[in-house]
């Protein structure tokens, strides 16, 4: 326990707890509406926001998350109303995304960002003033599930019924490919974008597997996050490795090892 009086360790412990709440509920929803392609597709093109932020001299949170706003925002529209080619325009703002990210550093002047801190986390780097604004788009998305639950639930299990019984299908799409947006902002400072998706996907996958309800899925998958983070934060302390690749690894082994377990439901 004498690692938590570093204050590096207490900031990285809040950065993966908060991470944790939001994995909770948006990874749910993000399994269960299948839209785990989308979340990929936001996640590298949010790369093209970073490098924006530097190019521009701006601070890179506020910028990565307008920038990945509008590349989810768009993603939506698209999957929602040309879904035929959904895919092509995905992956084609996907690869543009990573594309803009890395010819912008490499025109930014005096360029000296590791370039890995982004792509695999750098959650021990995480400043406190970045801790207050993960806590606050955290309160901003938990306060946005909790009002718009019952719509989310409708339109998760049948798009249709809920379109015929007057649910807003289309806004709450638009608000939850929004959030997924936001999300992906926040868990690149804990593992990074290569491994946001294991992130957002693995913890809810183990508590479809064992819960009844929608609601007791959220609040599972973010107990197994806060589990995954936590002790991969301490196993990289220990054994020196890059701390993104050492939570998804505590996630994936728990992955497999859930397979071995009964599940409590088919």
């Amino acid at each position: 326990m004498d690692i938590l009086q570093f204050d590096f360790m207490q900031n990285a412990l809040m950065a993966g707890l908060l991470a944790s709440i939001i994995c909770g509920m948006i990874g749910t929803l993000v399994v269960v509406n299948r839209i785990v392609f989308i979340s990929g597709g936001i996640a590298h093109a949010s790369y093209g926001g970073v490098g924006l932020a530097f190019f521009l001299g701006l601070p890179v949170l506020p910028v990565t998350t307008a920038f990945t706003l509008l590349a989810a925002l768009v993603m939506a529209k698209v999957t929602l109303h040309a879904r035929e080619r959904a895919d092509t325009v995905i992956g084609v703002i996907w690869a543009a995304g990573m594309a803009l990210g890395i010819i912008l550093l490499d025109l930014t002047p005096g360029y000296n960002v590791d370039l890995m801190s982004y792509l695999f986390g750098s959650i021990l780097a995480v400043p406190r003033s970045d801790i207050w604004i993960m806590a606050g788009l955290a309160c901003v998305v938990f306060l946005a599930v909790v009002a718009f639950y019952r719509g989310f639930l409708v339109m998760s299990f049948d798009e249709e019924f809920a379109r015929s019984r007057g649910v807003p299908v289309d806004f709450l799409y638009f608000l939850l490919i929004s959030m997924v947006g936001l999300s992906v902002v926040m868990i690149i400072r804990v593992v990074g974008l290569i491994l946001v998706i294991a992130l957002l996907t693995i913890p809810p996958f183990i508590a479809e597997r064992r819960t009844r309800s929608l609601d007791a899925m959220m609040i599972l998958s973010t107990l197994l996050s806060a589990f995954f983070t936590v002790v991969g934060l301490f196993v990289s302390y220990l054994t020196n490795i890059t701390s993104g690749a050492s939570i998804i690894a505590v996630a994936a082994v728990c992955f497999f090892l859930s397979f071995l377990l009964p599940g409590e439901r088919s």
